[in-house]
């Protein structure tokens, strides 16, 4: 043990020195939190305050009640300065006052590019008042005509919300999840390349088997070094995001998104096996590879996997296996916790137990490979 925690301290003490290559796999944890709080921010200002819609609108003379009606839901007809005011014309026949007059269908036009996405939100935007002006219309008619309107309507849907507003706020915190545990794989990422591939390349690593210490030994300080930095950047990551959070205006979609210390608590619990397997994976693919960049480019590949099954538990696009698989069975569980649920413990049992089963399966085939002249010298 004692020789495992000195080639620790060597390891950890290598990766300070390069300070840059530290930074690089901790600027994720710290920067995604700050990203993805301003992009809510934004989101949120939009939905909550969107801003007036300018279209261009033809004849509009002859449907003041429309162009009032639209202009009070924030459509307006504004001068043409640029291709955006063009992008959306609403053409409104010559004929509709006659055709409202006689209680026919009168005619509109829509006229703008579906395929611009820009213009996508604008265009469902516009349709929708239009609809809603055209229900009204209706009811007028029907009530002229001395008809309850109501009887167009034979069923009145009520519908009761369960979801509190901590569970609302899962939803969200599921995608915070995601870059939670991704974190585990991209904080200790560039140590396990260069702990491996490179010290290849700078011949350290033939050096270090020449002193008494066996390769179990080798590979278990290698493997605490790495995941005690994915560690490290899941600690970032819960701390950036426990702060920033709470300056997004949640409040203004009707829930709450709360980091508790509980939760803290529990990630850290569940990335502890995350951070092993995550660091035997990287160590593992790093010493089949040949050289540092060819490292680089073989993580960058085999790192798809984690990424695609933790997307999958966060958007829920995959069947209910994924529970019991790793990394998505642990997200699952996490995100059961933070909307509320019971913890699916023999979900998070079985998942935990795989997680470290594939841990210890790349540790002895580690073990295994630097038994090798190949690996240790990269031929």
């Amino acid at each position: 043990m004692n020789k495992i925690m000195a080639m620790v301290r060597k390891e950890l003490i290598d990766a300070a020195r390069d300070k840059r290559s530290v930074m690089a796999g901790l600027y994720y944890a710290i920067g995604t939190p700050l990203i993805m709080c301003g992009l809510f921010m934004v989101l949120i200002g939009q939905l909550t305050s969107p801003d007036d819609l300018k279209i261009t609108i033809t004849n509009p003379d002859k449907a003041p009640d429309l162009v009032r009606f639209l202009s009070n839901k924030g459509i307006s007809s504004g001068e043409v300065k640029d291709s955006e005011l063009k992008a959306i014309e609403l053409i409104i026949s010559p004929e509709y006052a006659a055709q409202m007059n006689q209680g026919k269908g009168a005619e509109i036009t829509i006229v703008a590019d579906n395929s611009d996405e820009k213009l996508q939100n604008s265009i469902r935007r516009l349709e929708k008042q239009l609809q809603s002006y055209s229900t009204e219309m209706g009811s007028l008619r029907l009530i002229a005509r001395g008809i309850d309107p109501r009887v167009m309507q034979p069923l009145k849907v009520s519908v009761h919300d369960q979801a509190t507003t901590d569970s609302k706020g899962g939803m969200i915190l599921g995608i915070a999840i995601f870059t939670m545990i991704y974190s585990v794989f991209i904080s200790g990422m560039n140590l396990a390349i260069d702990t491996s591939a490179g010290e290849r390349e700078r011949n350290s690593l033939a050096l270090l088997l020449s002193h008494p210490l066996t390769t179990r030994q080798l590979v278990l300080s290698k493997i605490i070094a790495v995941s005690l930095f994915a560690l490290l950047g899941l600690v970032l990551i819960l701390l950036v995001s426990r702060i920033a959070y709470t300056f997004v205006p949640w409040q203004e979609l009707g829930f709450s998104v709360n980091i508790t210390t509980e939760f803290m608590a529990l990630m850290l619990v569940v990335g502890i096996p995350v951070a092993l397997m995550a660091a035997c994976l990287q160590l593992f693919v790093s010493f089949m590879a040949k050289t540092f960049k060819e490292a680089q480019s073989y993580l960058t590949m085999v790192l798809f996997v984690p990424l695609a099954l933790s997307m999958a538990a966060s958007y829920n696009i995959a069947p209910d296996m994924l529970q019991w698989l790793p990394v998505s069975g642990q997200q699952q569980a996490l995100m059961d916790f933070i909307k509320g649920k019971d913890l699916p413990m023999l979900q998070l049992l079985a998942s935990t137990l795989g997680t470290l089963a594939i841990a210890v399966l790349l540790a002895f085939g580690m073990e295994r490979s630097l038994k090798s002249e190949k690996v240790i010298f990269g031929l």
